[in-house]
């Protein structure tokens, strides 16, 4: 599916299977996603450390770190942290704030470290990019072959069932002056998530694409890959899960 900038986003779209490749390099992404509650975000890092009772300056791995915010954050509660993504805009702009205990590099999550940590958090529904369950069931592996003898993996996800039920088709919105219009449906199993727009004059086409992975899917390929699925958590308070209206889908792993 398509995701490269296209400037004529009405006619055939350029096809892209790395969709993510090029939009998480765009600023547009930055853009339209700056809004995010982040103050949410540092709560559930604080209860989600507290949860999992890591010893003083642990080794966290931050997968798909993005800009590095969560990252940063982790890394002001005394751990030691990777941040790691795909990215190299982001990890370059993420790389400014290293220091002795905060790294970054550019990395491609299927691939396992040679290092091992006490933590890996894969945050904020950045998982289930892949055309292939394949590349999927590869990235699980690389997260257990990557965890120390008594570590920890941690996958926050979207709750697939309550997005489908409260899934607005349409909308838009004007972030610094550039209103991005946004189309969205579910197929082929995976959520989908177009984004058009227009600035300075030229028109932009991105496509979001997002395997619809149920507990039930991270079950089947947790067993695949011989990791031992330790708890779940419907939201960033680590809230039991309900299947239908919990707004996350959060799972403790080993």
């Amino acid at each position: 599916m398509s995701t490269s900038q296209n400037p004529q986003p009405d006619k055939a779209k350029t096809t892209c299977s790395n969709w993510f490749a090029s939009w998480f390099d765009s600023p547009y992404y930055h853009i339209l996603y700056k809004e995010r509650n982040y103050r949410e975000a540092q709560i559930f890092m604080d209860n989600l450390t507290h949860y999992l009772n890591l010893p003083e300056q642990a080794k966290v791995l931050d997968l798909a770190c993005g800009k590095g915010r969560h990252s940063i954050y982790l890394n002001q509660l005394g751990y030691d942290v990777l941040g790691v993504d795909l990215s190299e805009n982001s990890i370059a702009t993420a790389s400014k704030n290293t220091n002795d205990t905060l790294h970054f590099k550019v990395h491609d999550m299927r691939e396992p470290f040679k290092e091992k940590f006490d933590a890996i958090f894969n945050l904020f529904t950045s998982f289930g990019y892949f055309e292939s369950d394949d590349d999927h069931l590869k990235t699980l592996i690389a997260i257990k072959e990557s965890l120390t003898e008594y570590g920890f993996g941690v996958i926050d996800f979207m709750n697939v069932n309550q997005v489908l039920a409260t899934l607005v088709p349409e909308e838009t919105k004007s972030v610094d002056g550039i209103d991005f219009h946004i189309k969205r449906y579910h197929a082929e199993g995976y959520i989908f998530k177009e984004i058009s727009f227009t600035d300075q004059g030229q028109d932009y086409h991105f496509t979001e694409k997002v395997r619809a992975f149920t507990l039930q899917d991270f079950q089947s390929l947790m067993e695949q890959a011989g990791i031992y699925l330790l708890d779940i958590f419907g939201d960033y308070k680590l809230k039991k899960f309900h299947k239908t209206d919990s707004e996350r889908l959060i799972m403790i792993f080993k």
